[in-house]
């Protein structure tokens, strides 16, 4: 399946305003993804659906959209590996359920493009220059 290519974090963010509910997914894109769900890799269950990251912003965020999306494409990025072609892209569809790390699961996929290696890069910048990476609850006061 030939997907729409976003090469920067402008569009992807023109993409997330013009349509509510798109999620960044790592794995072989659409086509290998079309006739599978998601497996919780430490019980071998199947999941209900494929794991995905949302990249619609929460309410209570108050930053740049583009800081959003920076931190969430960034957050599953070590699942790309060019070799085994792997890579990012953007769906929408049902949500089925929560994975175990209470990812959302979707079911009914709809493909709407793939992510850019240099939009990925860009949101790496972005997001090493902005977010104190790597910091956790357990480093300081959690609020």
């Amino acid at each position: 399946m030939s997907l729409p290519v976003l090469r920067t974090l402008e569009e992807l963010a023109g993409a997330i305003r013009a349509a509510r509910g798109l999620h960044v997914r790592y794995s072989a894109g659409p086509d290998a993804d079309a006739s599978r769900t998601s497996i919780d890799t430490e019980s071998g269950l199947e999941l209900p659906g494929l794991s995905v990251n949302p990249l619609d912003p929460e309410p209570w965020w108050t930053r740049p959209l583009d800081d959003w999306l920076a931190r969430q494409l960034c957050q599953y990025r070590h699942l790309e590996q060019k070799d085994a072609e792997r890579y990012a892209w953007v769906l929408r569809g049902r949500e089925a359920g929560r994975g175990p790390d209470c990812e959302p699961l979707l079911a009914d996929v709809e493909p709407v493009a793939r992510l850019a290696d240099a939009l990925l890069d860009e949101a790496e910048e972005r997001y090493r220059a902005r977010f104190d990476a790597g910091r956790g609850p357990a480093d300081g006061d959690e609020g």
